[in-house]
């Protein structure tokens, strides 16, 4: 058990030398015992001369052929040192260097080509942390400094401060900031890969009992077709048809428009809205983690700028897609589930 547990320990040019070297020493015995066994009456080796010379020269050729193998090693292995000992400078906090590329296109290229890229993907992954911090420090400042000014001011004018309109004040605050929580919440969930479970659910039924139960400040359009059925969580889905009712409701003019349906083989859900709509080329921005647009940020100070990200990324959870689409006016948001196989296949 020591002798396995050392041989573990030694290094690959350490065993490959020492394999070698073994087959080597097998070799010579087998080629002596061969030769012996060629002439069995002739005595080859009677004379202490003879002798010694075999194995002076056995041990010559294992001798060399452990050094030959210990150098050739040395050198194939030398871009793994090149690699390690690059990769043990890399610090956490700066992932922009990359490691050497060997010279030859070999399989040690195809690892450094690999850890590279490892690399790569781990500081795009930091950076995005760091934004996202940035960016989430920033927007729980900004409901905190307001609750922390206006209770200064209530207090600086104690006698002439209506606490009722006061507490209003500091609720909107209040409830902003769980809203936040919440989202990041939601996302940190996500990201982690935590997934409910999926049930077989009628996404008009989920869609009209959504809508049964939300006070809405704005008219709301129902177009839900019956039996439209999706294999999937109900909390995702219901945060999913939320998130897009209140970025349609913030931003419609007088009316929302929800529409559940069959398209092809996909469970169709859309939200839209009469407002101004999006720009083109910003469609994709909006879906980016705390984006938000200039005319929204006017209109609108209580978005956070997170939940259209968290939409899409509970469809694409669900084997779907969200995308804005296009429309006359105003903006439509359409997510895509693929039909339970079972049912697809019986509605064709």
């Amino acid at each position: 058990m020591i002798s396995l547990r050392a041989w573990h320990h030694c290094s690959v040019k350490t065993r490959v030398t020492t394999v070698a070297s073994a087959v080597m020493a097998v070799v010579c015995v087998c080629a002596t015992l061969l030769l012996s066994m060629a002439a069995p009456g002739v005595a080859r080796y009677d004379s202490p001369a003879a002798l010694a010379g075999l194995v002076g020269g056995s041990l010559l050729l294992i001798t060399a052929t452990a050094v030959g193998t210990y150098w050739l090693m040395s050198r194939t292995l030398r871009p793994v040192r090149a690699i390690s000992g690059k990769l043990a400078t890399i610090r956490a906090c700066d992932l922009s260097e990359r490691v050497p590329l060997p010279s030859h296109h070999d399989e040690f290229m195809e690892l450094a080509q690999t850890t590279n890229q490892t690399l790569e993907r781990a500081q795009v992954a930091i950076q995005d942390q760091l934004r996202f911090a940035s960016n989430t420090s920033h927007d729980l400042r900004n409901p905190l400094a307001a609750m922390r000014t206006e209770i200064e001011e209530a207090l600086m004018g104690r006698e002439e401060t209506d606490w009722v309109e006061t507490a209003g004040r500091l609720l909107e605050s209040v409830e902003r900031l769980q809203d936040l929580v919440a989202n990041l919440l939601e996302i940190s969930r996500l990201d982690a890969g935590v997934v409910g479970r999926h049930d077989l659910l009628n996404l008009a039924v989920l869609v009209d009992g959504e809508l049964d139960h939300r006070n809405s400040k704005i008219r709301v359009v129902r177009r839900l077709s019956s039996g439209v059925m999706v294999y999937g969580e109900r909390i995702g889905l219901t945060r999913l048809l939320h998130n897009l009712l209140d970025n349609a409701e913030r931003h419609a003019r007088s009316t929302v428009m929800v529409t559940v349906e069959h398209r092809g083989d996909a469970a169709v859900l859309e939200v839209y809205d009469d407002g101004s709509g999006v720009p083109r080329e910003q469609r994709e921005f909006i879906f980016e983690r705390f984006a938000r647009l200039q005319e929204a940020r006017a209109k609108d100070t209580g978005g956070s700028g997170l939940g259209l990200p968290i939409a899409r990324q509970i469809a694409e959870d669900h084997g779907g897609t969200l995308t804005l689409e296009d429309s006359p006016s105003g903006a439509r948001f359409v997510a895509c589930f693929p039909r339970p196989a079972a049912l697809a296949g019986g509605g064709r």
